[in-house]
């Protein structure tokens, strides 16, 4: 967000349905108070904040929010580190780094730790706002540039030959919707424009994804476009 606690021209609309419980992690206080405002003033659920590391990993754990809102340059324990400590533990979490950096190591160190989206701490408020709502659907959002850098590095780890296991068992099978959701899911495009695409609802879309998600025991959207990628899904 350009100035922390102010809000774009035109306020985003706040969203029906239940509120998306958040959790806010940053080290400078202002910061981390005025974009829980900001949230709050949508219509998000801020269950609790957190200015470092250790403390947030507790926080977290105690009140188990669906979207963590996270800065990577924190006292006690990085951000990457929080991220591998939660996500995986709490069923539900996704994290959604709101960093100063836009360094590339920086976004995809993030990403294999487990980060769903990446947005730059430049961003609006109404994009803050739309990352959150997104995240918690399962959307991967990032600021514009970054998406390509991590399907590229994606492409570039799914080019490498991977170590054969002993008595490898054979992949889950999907039906022929969840495997033509997983290749637009490849592809980057977002859950809307998935429904779109093939005529169908957001809702049934989230479901598809979800499944396939269970069936290939993976955790989030990210790991499902690299497991997409590596099996060249995306170039179908």
């Amino acid at each position: 967000m350009n100035q922390p606690g102010t809000t774009s021209t035109q306020a985003p609309e706040a969203a029906t349905g239940p509120a998306i419980r958040v959790m806010v992690v940053d080290d400078h206080p202002m910061w981390r108070d005025a974009v829980a405002r900001d949230l709050d003033a949508a219509g998000c659920e801020v269950v609790a904040t957190a200015g470092d590391g250790p403390q947030a990993v507790r926080r977290a754990k105690a009140t188990g929010p669906q979207v963590l809102v996270l800065d990577l340059n924190l006292p006690g324990m990085p951000g990457v580190e929080v991220c591998k400590e939660l996500v995986g533990t709490l069923p539900g979490l996704r994290v959604l780094v709101l960093s100063a950096s836009g360094e590339h190591a920086d976004v995809l160190e993030a990403v294999k730790s487990g980060a769903t989206g990446y947005l730059v701490k430049s961003a609006s408020t109404a994009e803050l706002i739309d990352a959150v709502r997104r995240t918690a659907v399962g959307d991967a959002v990032f600021t514009p540039g970054l998406a390509g850098l991590v399907l590229g590095e994606y492409r570039r780890l799914a080019s490498e030959p991977a170590p054969t296991a002993p008595d490898e068992p054979s992949a889950p099978r999907l039906t022929d919707r969840e495997t033509e959701v997983l290749r637009l899911v490849a592809k980057g495009l977002s859950y809307k424009q998935i429904a779109e695409r093939l005529v169908i609802s957001h809702r049934t879309v989230q479901n598809h994804v979800q499944n396939t998600l269970g069936k290939l025991h993976l955790h989030n959207r990210v790991e499902l476009v690299r497991y997409a990628i590596e099996r060249g899904l995306d170039d179908a």
